[in-house]
């Protein structure tokens, strides 16, 4: 009887955990159909829009009065790698501040992971610490490490971890990761919320 009183807590608590996060997919979904739908599309056409795979550049037209012109950081053909799965235990996650704020929203698909920042908050790579602590000392440490393995032979250059970030003049409007396991999920995740987060505090304060 008490084995059969434990497991059944222990299912209970997995029941609420998983409603927890139903409503967490559940926000982050409705937040993703509200932004296609100001942006023109009918409600029929969401979920095919979502299962068209992206692009290795997207195109973004300035709006005027800036001349129409796109700004993108390719990765280095010797790092483009191949698609890698993502993460199976979560496919969309909210980005907020400790008070609720939005900041972002990572998506996954078959291209990678996906970081849409919140467009309301226009930010700039020129903030930071957007270049001299998420792109210096996370990104390329991730790639300068998996650079080595590939020297050592014990990772092939296709498995590399590798980025690209989409811009429309400096503000990011998108930021596209490849080759991201649990282990850097998780840092990543941590490190891509910290640095939103306080690149709109210096946003707030200037």
């Amino acid at each position: 009887m008490k084995s059969l009183i434990a497991f059944k807590k222990r299912l209970e608590e997995q029941l609420e955990k998983l409603t927890a996060e139903i409503k967490e997919v559940q926000t982050a979904l409705d937040t993703i159909n509200g932004i296609l739908l100001e942006k023109g599309f009918k409600r029929g056409d969401i979920k095919e829009v979502s299962e068209v795979p992206v692009p290795k550049e997207v195109i973004l037209p300035v709006q005027e009065p800036e001349p129409t012109r796109v700004v993108v950081q390719r990765v280095p053909d010797a790092q483009k790698p191949s698609a890698q799965h993502p993460p199976e235990s979560e496919s969309v996650i909210p980005l907020k501040t400790m008070t609720d704020e939005p900041l972002a929203l990572i998506y996954f698909d078959k291209q990678g992971m996906h970081v849409m920042p919140d467009e309301s908050k226009n930010f700039s790579v020129n903030t930071p610490p957007f270049s001299n602590f998420l792109i210096e000392k996370i990104f390329a440490k991730m790639q300068e490490k998996d650079s080595e393995l590939v020297k050592a032979k014990q990772l092939t250059a296709d498995k590399m971890f590798s980025y690209s970030i989409v811009r429309e003049v400096d503000l990011i409007r998108e930021i596209t990761i490849k080759n991201v396991d649990d282990e850097r999920l998780k840092e990543l995740k941590s490190s891509i919320r910290w640095t939103l987060e306080k690149m709109y505090e210096k946003m707030k304060s200037s």
